[in-house]
């Protein structure tokens, strides 16, 4: 499938940023799911670009004067294919270092009684599957009401939260289970609904041997497919958010967000 992707984000603060440094995961790979046709950062400054320990493209650059709105645009185009099976480079960070858990994916004792309830006895496609039902009814979708910083641990008491939660949670019993996973974001195509915002979705390497993932979607509760497009790849939320940053000044600050995916 050939889509089209518009992704703009804009800050706007009520007091002017003297300065900052901002870090984007905006630009997706070619991939065994994916080939890209064209892409285009658009950013206030200067960018500079380099590619991180995952392979993940990133890109930086730095504001140096006052300024009361910043405006980043991403957009290009790409042609996606029905593959969930990722097999890894030689040089790709080793699976084992996905088994440690991180402070988003951290479980706690009621965490781990209800991951001994879950366990499946042969770990397939199928109990994957199978596991995307259970989390996704322990957490159910619902917007608004967790946030970027919102621990598994949070979003598992509360019974709701959003793909980045349930992502988490997943993370979280596939490295209690010595099964290494990596987080995933990027977007999801919807012929019929407007995407709203970046998806995220899971890796799960069941053959550490030979570095073979399974791209698994717990929020749509399916394997991945074409209408999946990844952004980068990493421990946790944090580690791949597209957009983040540190400022000097700026006071309050608003943030809108404006995604389009379009088959082309």
């Amino acid at each position: 499938m050939k889509l089209k992707v518009h992704h703009q984000t804009e800050f706007r603060y009520d007091r002017p940023v003297h300065h900052s440094i901002h870090e984007l995961r905006l630009t997706p790979q070619n991939h065994f799911t994916q080939e890209i046709i064209r892409w285009r950062v658009n950013a206030p400054s200067k960018v500079f670009e380099s590619i991180d320990a995952f392979g993940n493209a990133m890109q930086s650059f730095v504001m140096g004067s006052n300024y009361s709105e910043l405006m980043i645009e991403a957009k290009g185009e790409i042609e996606t294919k029905n593959e969930y099976l990722i097999v890894d480079q030689p040089k790709s960070v080793s699976p084992y270092y996905l088994l440690q858990q991180t402070d988003l994916t951290n479980p706690n004792g009621e965490m781990i009684e209800y991951f001994k309830k879950i366990t499946p006895s042969i770990w397939n496609e199928e109990s994957l599957l199978e596991l995307t039902r259970n989390i996704g009814e322990k957490i159910q979708y619902v917007t608004g009401i967790t946030h970027s910083k919102t621990l598994a641990s949070e979003a598992f008491a509360l019974g709701k939260g959003v793909c980045q939660d349930q992502a988490h949670l997943m993370l979280s019993y596939c490295r209690f289970s010595g099964i290494p996973a990596r987080y995933v974001s990027g977007y999801v195509y919807d012929a019929i609904k407007p995407v709203e915002s970046t998806h995220a979705w899971i890796d799960v390497c069941l053959n550490i041997d030979q570095a073979e993932w399974l791209s698994i979607d717990i929020t749509n509760q399916c394997l991945t497919n074409d209408c999946h497009v990844r952004l980068a790849v990493g421990r946790d939320h944090d580690h791949v958010a597209p957009v983040k940053g540190v400022r000097s000044g700026g006071g309050e600050e608003s943030l809108l967000t404006n995604i389009s995916l379009k088959e082309c």
